[in-house]
C-alpha cells in the first residue's frame, strides 16, 4: 500500500497483527499519540456538526441515526463503531487496540466537545470552523495512524472487503461511503459543501502530517518488520 507524500520523507507503516502491534514496543509514545489523535478525530467532528456546512459521509451516517434515534451523536458514533466491528468476523479480521479505542474514544470526545462549543451563528464562524476542523482532522487521522496500533473499524471493515472480495481498496470505499451517505441523507443527515471539501482535501492533509508524526518501530524480528514504504512526491 504506497502514499504519496515526499521525495524527500518517508515513513514506514508495519504490516503488524493486533499481538505484535503491542510487542512492536515504544507503547509510553504511541498509546498517548492514539489517544491525543482520537480524541482530536471527536473534536474535529463535532466542529464540522456545528459549522452547519456538511459532514463527513460516515458522519451524514451517524447524524441520520441519530434524528431517527434520539441519542446523543457521540453516543451514535459509538454504537455504530462496535456494529461495524461485528461485521470483521465473517470477514476474519482482528482488532487492534487502536481499533478498539477508535470505536469509543472518537464518539466520547465529539459529545463532550459538542457540549461546550455552540452552533455557528454566522457564515464566517461556519466556515472557520469548518476549514479548523478539516486541518485538526486531518492531524488527528495522521497520528493515530502514526501510532501503529491497529486501524479504525470503518477502515477495517474497507480493507477487510477489499480482501475477500479482490475488489480494489477505492472501490470497496467508494461504495462503502456512496452507501452510507445515501442512508444518511435519506434519515435527515447533513449533506453540503463541508461533506465535498472532506472528500477532496482530507486525503491530502492526512498524507502532509503523517510523516511527521509516523512512530518508528524497531522490531527485532524481522518476519514482524515486513514494513510498508511510505514515498512520492508532493
Amino acid at each position: 500500500m504506497k502514499f504519496t507524500i515526499s521525495n524527500r520523507r518517508q515513513v514506514e507503516l508495519a504490516n503488524l497483527g493486533p499481538v505484535a502491534q503491542v510487542r512492536a514496543g515504544r507503547l509510553g509514545l504511541r498509546i498517548p499519540q492514539l489517544l491525543v489523535g482520537l480524541w482530536l478525530y471527536g473534536f474535529a467532528m463535532a466542529l464540522f456538526v456545528r459549522s452547519g456546512l456538511g459532514l463527513d459521509p460516515w458522519d451524514v451516517f451517524h447524524a441520520g441515526l441519530q434524528h431517527l434515534l434520539g441519542w446523543s451523536f457521540g453516543t451514535v458514533v459509538i454504537v455504530v463503531g462496535f456494529a461495524v466491528l461485528l461485521l470483521w468476523i465473517p470477514l476474519r479480521q482482528w482488532p487492534g487496540l487502536g481499533t478498539v479505542a477508535n470505536a469509543v474514544v472518537i464518539g466520547l470526545a465529539t459529545d463532550a466537545t459538542l457540549a461546550i462549543v455552540p452552533q455557528a451563528a454566522d457564515l464566517v464562524t461556519s466556515w472557520g470552523l469548518l476549514l479548523v476542523g478539516l486541518v485538526i482532522n486531518g492531524l488527528a487521522g495522521a497520528l493515530y495512524i502514526g501510532s501503529q496500533l491497529g486501524p479504525g473499524p470503518r477502515d477495517g471493515l474497507m480493507t477487510g472487503l477489499a480482501k475477500r472480495t479482490g475488489w480494489s481498496l477505492r472501490l470497496v470505499r467508494t461504495g462503502l461511503e456512496l452507501s452510507v451517505l445515501a442512508v444518511g441523507w435519506a434519515l435527515g443527515g447533513a449533506v453540503g459543501v463541508g461533506t465535498v471539501l472532506y472528500a477532496v482535501l482530507i486525503g491530502p492533509l492526512v498524507q502532509f502530517f503523517l510523516p511527521l508524526v509516523t512512530v518508528r518501530l524497531a522490531v527485532g524480528d524481522q518476519s514482524l518488520v515486513a514494513a510498508r514504504r511510505v514515498s512520492a512526491m508532493e
